[in-house]
């Protein structure tokens, strides 16, 4: 199963990453393509500092990561979508204040939506009351609760309203929402990949 876990910064994805593979150690963990390349001493901004280079090169190593895999036999989980780097762009676009403009964000439309075929399984981490999240200082993301939100409205456009129409015709990958105790968003996925299995 190639599972893709997705959504605003600080909401718990890379924890959720790290719990599905303790728990199932045969996964491979892909790494958040903003720590893969800030390793490699790649530059990075973020809000309305970002440029087309900074969302390009990190929507283009998920989606070579993504890529990699072909079929549903591979067990992987990615910390990150192709989608992330819509949402992003798309909110640094709404500032004007780069050269990343709405024609960049539907340039990267439909890499995304070919490179989403390459995955069975899309978990959006919603901001939400039911479940509400701490920002955490980790000394990488900015500490910013509107710029959260303001990002995470845009995920929920385009996971709940098909902005973008960014899923592909064939070879569809299912989508959830989770949010809960890291116990319970865990049991969630492995009742979805159960059902996906069925």
């Amino acid at each position: 199963m190639r599972i893709a876990v997705s959504g605003a910064h600080s909401l718990g994805k890379s924890t959720l990453v790290w719990d599905w593979v303790q728990r199932h150690p045969h996964y491979i963990r892909e790494e958040e393509p903003y720590r893969a390349l800030h390793g490699e001493m790649y530059p990075i901004s973020f809000r309305q500092e970002c440029n087309r280079l900074h969302n390009g090169i990190q929507m283009y190593y998920n989606a070579s990561r993504v890529n990699r895999y072909s079929g549903q036999s591979d067990c992987v989980i990615f910390d990150r979508a192709p989608v992330d780097y819509i949402a992003y762009s798309q909110y640094t676009a709404n500032y004007g204040t780069t050269d990343i403009d709405d024609a960049f964000v539907e340039a990267m439309v439909p890499r995304v939506r070919e490179t989403l075929q390459n995955l069975d399984l899309l978990v959006f981490i919603p901001i939400t009351d039911l479940w509400p999240v701490e920002m955490e200082d980790d000394g990488i993301r900015p500490i910013d609760l509107p710029y959260r939100a303001e990002v995470d409205a845009i995920f929920k456009q385009i996971y709940r309203e098909q902005r973008f129409a960014l899923m592909p015709d064939a070879k569809t990958p299912r989508l959830i929402e989770l949010w809960g105790s890291r116990e319970d968003r865990l049991n969630k996925l492995d009742q979805a990949i159960q059902s996906c299995s069925a």
